[in-house]
């Protein structure tokens, strides 16, 4: 529920604070959001983000006070709030009153919505008026009554609360309107000016804003889809292998996943689920990681290779070992990052924030002002009633309360379904002024394996001969390249033949005899005799290069690299595409470095070889003296500063937690499609959100004039209002479809 860290204050003392979530009931607008902000941050030392979206609240308070505090300080405040539990492992979020109260929201629609049909025949269809007469009148009294006391309640009620501790939301502006209207009309009734009347006002507004708010609450819903889905991917139970002293035998036994317990051994079948982060110990089959990382592809794995919680498992009988268990997992890190983010507010909300702020008391004091205008200007009561509650309904700020934390809520849910977690709000405005990004090549643009990429023979050796002489050699070897030659010879329909007599030569090669032939495998240093053309292929640099020979002379040379990835060409083309100018960083040679940069259309003179892992943060640094704005790609401990330095930084989730820690984005895919998406994603989200708040500003300025000058009805208004808030929401839903093609 809370957790304890340590800040340090100005004096440099460490002072330690806490961290709770709180699920907060009752908000309807921006505004509340922002009170109970501000309340919460009057108390001292307390710093707190409420999100309207997500109905949450993240509290940093000193230790000095407890929970129960800030509970107690967010009730006095007149709303609800529920501590959230932390370590919720991969289960879904609890609730708050959005959905659970939907039902009933659904129902006040329904019911507020029909009766407001009659009661506008009753009063706009001639020939019913006119027949029913007086009747219809006392009828539309009727049918109103239940639409203001019971339909229009939560708008009511929420006034009610704020009224008591002297403030005021956009449900004050709702309420105080629907009254006046009502109030003016009884009273019209009773005193025979029944042509003054606005029952059907009344009737229309609540059902408008309840049919918006209803619509709303779905939307909101789907946005918070993406997190929810994540947060149930895990298994519900697993299937433990127990030891049996007394028989040496393991047996199964099934249990909820919340037992496991690290160093605990399960079973994964194929088509279930890995309940947990491990390590596979027997077994082997391939892993379809696409709903946690975002990886189309299954990868291959067998005893030795780690396996993320959460996973599903492809045609093959596993064994794993529990390494990460409950809050610790790779799938709880996600979703504690995404819930982060979704909770976070941008620069830009805190203005929307501090407008809406103001903005209902500003918009009571503009309806009494057009009310008394419209008086002193020769109008009637019920001709002045009309444009001031006009101005009430339509100024709700409801879309400017939503504009951004929609936007949000959606594009981080997007991201965690594509494997990339925004750690937060701020992170958006970064990748808008990135203009360059840094890439490590290998393992990033490349595939971090080396392959066999060229056979060369001397003289007239078939090239099959060659390889097999090679592979047969390298059988006998664990070094990378030896076992990338041994697989490309495979690959190749060439199968190691037996050996005799092996000898690793550590740092130049290893010989082995084959058929009373010694045959050395290695660098040049190693042959008396080095043909042209072979010698000619070890300067090309296409990557790590062996010669294979006997009797003291160089027959063959071999060649294998690190490859680009498949998609690494087409991804550099999308950063450009999106103003970024890519540059690669590699402790290889200048010739590997220039070749993979040639293949995947880097420039050359974005290249910079040869780099040792201390230097990353020294050229991040330089790029920024130069003017840029740099965002960095890494994923080790040594890429940490690198990471910090950078204006924003990019983790690749396969990398180590200090590298996870140090960045502002954590990518579970390695590779640069990852980093265009990222960067893609991002910007998309921040452009709805600028667009969102053009609108909801743009909206406001314009109806508030034409609700006061009279050329807005309070019907026209109510449904202006209810559909504002739901395209902005609509709009932020668009961010489900990014990168679906």
């Amino acid at each position: 529920m809370s957790t304890t860290t340590r800040s340090t204050s100005e004096t440099g003392a460490s002072t330690p604070t806490k961290h709770v979530d709180l699920a907060i009931t009752g908000m309807t607008c921006a505004s509340c959001s922002a009170r109970i902000e501000r309340k919460l941050n009057k108390l001292d030392g307390v710093e707190a983000s409420v999100n309207l979206a997500t109905e949450k609240a993240s509290v940093r308070f000193p230790s000095a006070l407890s929970v129960a505090d800030i509970v107690a300080a967010v009730e006095k405040t007149g709303y609800g709030a529920t501590p959230l539990e932390e370590d919720r492992g991969s289960r879904a979020p609890a609730m708050t009153h959005d959905v659970v109260s939907r039902g009933s929201l659904r129902l006040r629609m329904i019911v507020a919505s029909a009766l407001a049909a009659v009661i506008v025949v009753l009063h706009m269809v001639p020939p019913v008026a006119d027949a029913l007469g007086t009747t219809g009148m006392w009828l539309q009294f009727v049918l109103t009554v239940p639409v203001y006391l019971w339909a229009a309640w939560p708008f009511h009620r929420a006034a009610l609360v704020n009224a008591r501790h002297l403030s005021s939301t956009m449900d004050t502006l709702v309420s105080v309107g629907t009254t006046a209207a009502m109030g003016w009309s009884v009273v019209a009734l009773f005193t025979g000016f029944t042509h003054d009347m606005y029952f059907e006002t009344v009737a229309v507004v609540t059902a408008f804003l309840l049919v918006g708010r209803y619509i709303e609450a779905r939307a909101k819903e789907q946005g918070r889809s993406a997190l929810t889905s994540l947060m149930e991917l895990g298994a519900k139970d697993v299937a433990v292998l127990r030891h049996e002293p007394t028989t040496g035998a393991w047996t199964e036994e099934r249990v909820p996943v919340e037992h496991l317990e690290h160093g605990m051994r399960f079973v994964v079948r194929p088509g279930e689920k890995v309940a947990t982060d491990g390590v596979v110990v027997d077994g082997a089959s391939s892993i379809d990681a696409s709903m946690v990382t975002g990886e189309s592809m299954p990868v291959e794995v067998s005893a030795g290779d780690e396996v993320t919680g959460a996973t599903v498992n492809g045609h093959g009988r596993l064994v794993v070992e529990a390494t990460r268990v409950g809050s610790e997992t790779t799938l709880s890190r996600i979703t504690r990052l995404v819930e982060q983010a979704q909770t976070g507010k941008a620069p830009v909300q805190r203005l929307a924030d501090r407008i809406s702020a103001v903005f209902v008391p500003a918009v009571l004091v503009v309806a009494l002002v057009t009310f008394v205008l419209w008086l002193v200007t020769g109008h009637s009561m019920s001709e002045a009633l009309a444009p001031a509650v006009a101005v009430l309904i339509i100024a709700c700020p409801c879309a400017l309360g939503l504009a951004t934390p929609t936007a949000l809520l959606t594009g981080t849910g997007r991201g965690a379904e594509l494997g990339i977690l925004i750690k937060g709000p701020q992170i958006l405005e970064s990748t808008r002024r990135v203009d360059t990004v840094v890439l490590d090549k290998t393992g990033t643009v490349t595939t971090g394996e080396p392959v066999l990429t060229h056979v060369l023979t001397a003289g007239a050796l078939p090239e099959e001969a060659a390889l097999k002489a090679a592979a047969s050699v390298e059988t006998g070897s664990e070094h990378p390249v030896a076992r990338a030659v041994v697989e490309g010879a495979r690959e190749r329909g060439v199968e190691p033949g037996e050996i005799s007599g092996f000898t690793n030569l550590p740092g130049q090669g290893a010989r082995a005899t084959i058929k009373d032939v010694e045959v050395t495998v290695g660098k040049a240093d190693l042959f008396d005799e080095v043909p042209a053309e072979l010698r000619a292929e070890l300067d090309a640099g296409r990557g790590t290069t062996v010669l294979v020979g006997w009797d003291g002379t160089a027959r063959a040379a071999i060649t294998v690299a690190d490859t680009p990835r498949d998609n690494s060409a087409a991804a550099v083309a999308r950063l450009r595409g999106l103003g970024l100018t890519p540059h690669l960083l590699t402790g290889d040679n200048e010739h590997t470095a220039r070749r993979v940069a040639e293949e995947v259309g880097i420039e050359p003179a974005n290249v910079e070889a040869g780099v040792l892992p201390q230097d990353k943060f020294a050229r991040v640094r330089a790029l920024q003296e130069q003017g840029r704005v740099v965002a960095m790609v890494g994923d080790g401990v040594n890429d940490a500063a690198a990471l910090a330095q950078a204006d924003l930084g990019m983790a690749m989730g396969s990398g180590t937690d200090v590298a996870a820690e140090s960045a502002d984005i954590v990518l579970m895919r390695s590779d640069v499609e990852a980093v265009a998406d990222a960067i893609g994603l991002s910007r998309r989200t921040l452009r709805i959100i600028k667009e969102n708040l053009v609108w909801a500003f743009g909206y406001n300025t314009l109806a508030i004039p034409l609700a006061a000058f009279g050329m807005l009805t309070p019907m026209i208004a109510g449904g202006a209002m209810a559909m504002s808030s739901v395209l902005v929401v609509l709009n932020s839903l668009r961010l489900k479809g990014y990168g679906r093609r």
